[in-house]
Parts: C-alpha cells; sequence; structure tokens
C-alpha cells in the first residue's frame, strides 16, 4: 500500500514539472510577449550562420527591460527543468519516504533552483541591451557579426574543457551524490539546496545559453537544440564524452566562420 502510494505520488510530482515545462513551450510558441509567434519569429530568423531577417531593435525602455528578463525566465525553465527533473523527483521521493509528516515540499527546492536562472536570465538580459545599445544585435535578437558569433562559439567551445565545467556537470549528473553531500533540513534547507543545485547547473550551462545570440534568442529550432543537447549532456551515459566532443565542434565552427 506505501508502495503504490509512492508510485503515486511520484506521478503528480512528475506531472507537475510536466505541466510546468510545457507552459514554459507554451509561452515560448505564443511569442513571449514580442508581438508576434515564435514560430514567426523562428522563420524570420533562420538557422544559426544564416542572415536574419532585418528589423529594427525595439528601444529599450523599463517596461521592455522586465518584458526582455521574463522572457529569458521563461526561456530558461523551458530549457533547463527537464534536465533538473531526476534531481527534483529525488529530492521528493526522499521527503516523502522519511520526512513522514515533516516532509518539505519540493516546491521549495525548485524555487531556489529557479531563483538562480532568473538572476542569470537578468544578466542575460542586460548582455542583450548591451549588444543592443552597441548595435551587434537585431530585433531578431541575432547577431549578424561574423567576429561576435565566432567569439561566443569559441568561448562556449573551449569551456566545456575546463575543470568548473566538468565539475559542475559531474555534480548535475549525480542527485544521489548531491543530496549526500547538501542535504540540509527545513524549508530554508530545501531553498538552499535549490540554489546549490541551481548554482551547479549554472556552470555546466551557461555559456551554452549565451549561444542563443549565436542562433536567435527567440529561434525556437536553436531553443529546442541547445536544450536537448542539455538534456543529453547531463542525463546521457557519455555526458562528459560529449561534452568534450560538442567543445570540439563548437571551435571548428567558430573557425570556420572566422575563415569564411
Amino acid at each position: 500500500m506505501l508502495q503504490a502510494l509512492l508510485h503515486r505520488d511520484r506521478l503528480v510530482a512528475a506531472a507537475a514539472l510536466a505541466a510546468v515545462t510545457l507552459a514554459a513551450w507554451g509561452y515560448l510558441l505564443w511569442g513571449a510577449g514580442m508581438g508576434m509567434s515564435g514560430l514567426a519569429m523562428t522563420a524570420m530568423a533562420g538557422w544559426p550562420g544564416s542572415p536574419p531577417m532585418a528589423m529594427a531593435a525595439p528601444p529599450w525602455d523599463l517596461g521592455y527591460a522586465l518584458l526582455m528578463v521574463a522572457m529569458w525566465s521563461v526561456m530558461m525553465v523551458a530549457m533547463m527543468l527537464p534536465s533538473a527533473a531526476p534531481m527534483l523527483l529525488l529530492h521528493h521521493a526522499v521527503q516523502r519516504r522519511h520526512g513522514g509528516a515533516r516532509a518539505v515540499p519540493t516546491s521549495l527546492f525548485a524555487a531556489g533552483y529557479v531563483a538562480v536562472w532568473s538572476g542569470a536570465s537578468a544578466a542575460f538580459a542586460g548582455l542583450q541591451w548591451l549588444l543592443t545599445a552597441l548595435g551587434q544585435i537585431d530585433g531578431m535578437l541575432q547577431t549578424g557579426a561574423p567576429w561576435l558569433s565566432a567569439g561566443l562559439l569559441f568561448a562556449a567551445g573551449a569551456y566545456q574543457f575546463t575543470p568548473v565545467k566538468n565539475a559542475c556537470l559531474a555534480s548535475c549528473r549525480a542527485p544521489f551524490a548531491f543530496l549526500q553531500h547538501h542535504s540540509r533540513p527545513g524549508r530554508l534547507g530545501a531553498f538552499v539546496m535549490g540554489l546549490e543545485h541551481g548554482a551547479y547547473c549554472l556552470g555546466c550551462c551557461w555559456a551554452l545559453m549565451a549561444l542563443l545570440f549565436v542562433g536567435g534568442v527567440m529561434n525556437l529550432w536553436w531553443i529546442g537544440v541547445l536544450a536537448l543537447y542539455v538534456l543529453v549532456e547531463k542525463l546521457g551515459p557519455a555526458g562528459p564524452l560529449l561534452a568534450r566532443a560538442a567543445g570540439l565542434l563548437l571551435c571548428l565552427w567558430g573557425a570556420a566562420l572566422v575563415i569564411a
């Protein structure tokens, strides 16, 4: 009976994560408040490396800045939450099995995780503002400057080989070990654990997220490719090998842009 209840509870938690992820993708498909659908913006942006359709960037004011932070935040939820699902479901299972009446809601853990990526989203929005002010990205939120695209590709590719990347990826790939070494009691403890796990996740993937400027921040094809890659890198059996292979590929892609 207990096993059946725990199994049903786990299914409910998984369904909640899926619902949040689907809602985030729905927001992107709707257009994230940009005035046109995500599919329309994807068609205008094209594929990474192809010239985007010329479109003037909207003027930055407080309302537009908040819209961009919200867009980035929802995009990070859509891209990163699936790869964090094993960690969240494990925390939920441990709390339900051993916490009893004092079980801590996993939503607090998830809130800490999302808070880290929300902070990163504000930073990405700030970088977007800077690049817009410098005339390096257009209204499709995509850079048309080969030197900038090459630089971002080189940076992301080189980062794949760094010790920081390897350590953060190893932590993201080992949810049991993370709980053993970072377990904290109470509601505040769960939130802090979410912050810590989010920090590892950010350390693993921030450079990859910067590649959104190469393919178009609202290019759904590019968003999907990066999200799928992150999922396979974190959950696949050959994640560390894939990380190095992707790093080499990104460096070669950057070199090809320089040569071209």
